[in-house]
């Protein structure tokens, strides 16, 4: 939502008023927030698709955006950790779910991406919900007609830079080295972090290399601690238009158990959180979170976790519109 230098930029319609109904009360949109039909237009649009057809192991992601609008309830409308109230700086929405072929997956990708395609359209930025991590090809797409070759941040346990599964090009492992193959990605500006764990060979990492990814994994973040982490990430981002995906999976099975594909030895949820902070003055252009398997889930740790994940994320958004 632009609003010209003539027009007054209309108040941000912010969430449900929890001194007056109760957050266990009513529909679950993203942080109680209102739908993007209520508002019409949206600064930034959050937007569910319930996907998970590219799994490899465990399915149920395609109940995570649901699950994460659940655990949003808890959120409140002032960040104090980024001295910010979003919600006020911006028009922030629920933009619903992108309904996507849960038998065909290349059609989906292309449902997906022409969804996006129409969000962006109108100016907003998007926090995706998955979802597999699948989703992030057509969302990378999308925002690359928009702002060209983007930066990637990519926190997750795995690489997702495999090239086939079972033959197939489109999967939860192969997103990245597809947006590679298609150009949407600055390889100049290309980190995973968080990664861990065992690999089918070598030749995974060489290859992830060629694509143009650095690497930080979790055993560097302990060693180095947050800020040394956060510094080394925004100075190879630079100024470039950043988009950040995060695999709810970064996270250590003790902070995040409902996921498809879990590996010991992962980040705290206070870690990943302080870096996303830190990372406040990149230009961040959109966002997804995929990957949260309500099934595997208890007492909504996963939830909880991927809820204020994104909340930081929007509110790093919110804080670059309002500028």
């Amino acid at each position: 939502m632009t609003a010209s230098a003539s027009t007054p930029r209309p108040e941000p319609r912010g969430p449900v008023d929890s001194s007056r109904i109760p957050r266990f009360a009513g529909p679950a949109t993203f942080a109680r927030l209102p739908r993007l039909d209520e508002v019409g237009s949206a600064d930034i649009a959050v937007v569910g698709v319930p996907f998970d057809t590219g799994v490899s192991y465990r399915p149920g992601a395609r109940f995570g955006g649901n699950a994460i609008r659940e655990a949003s309830r808890l959120l409140r409308p002032y960040n104090p950790a980024q001295d910010a109230s979003p919600f006020a700086l911006a028009q922030v929405a629920d933009a619903g779910d992108i309904a996507a072929n849960p038998f065909h997956i290349e059609e989906a990708v292309e449902t997906v991406e022409a969804a996006a395609d129409d969000l962006l359209a109108t100016g907003a930025r998007l926090m995706t919900l998955g979802g597999d991590h699948t989703i992030a090809l057509p969302l990378l797409r999308s925002v690359a007609k928009v702002h060209g070759p983007v930066a990637l941040l990519h926190f997750d346990a795995h690489l997702d830079t495999w090239d086939t599964y079972f033959g197939a090009e489109y999967t939860h492992g192969t997103p990245f080295r597809r947006a590679v193959e298609e150009g949407i990605l600055d390889t100049s500006a290309l980190s995973h972090v968080g990664t861990r764990g065992p690999l089918y060979g070598k030749q995974d990492l060489d290859d992830d290399e060629k694509l143009g990814f650095g690497i930080v994994t979790s055993a560097d973040v302990m060693r180095r601690g947050v800020d040394e982490t956060t510094d080394q990430l925004r100075q190879r981002i630079g100024d470039r238009p950043l988009y950040i995906s995060v695999d709810i999976d970064v996270l250590d099975p003790a902070h995040a158990p409902g996921t498809g594909t879990p590996e010991a030895g992962g980040l705290t949820s206070r870690e990943l959180l302080e870096i996303i902070r830190g990372l406040a003055s990149c230009r961040l252009v959109s966002a997804d979170l995929v990957e949260v398997a309500p099934a595997y889930d208890h007492a909504e740790i996963t939830a909880v976790a991927a809820s204020h994940t994104a909340y930081e994320l929007t509110t790093i958004m919110a804080r670059q519109i309002s500028a």
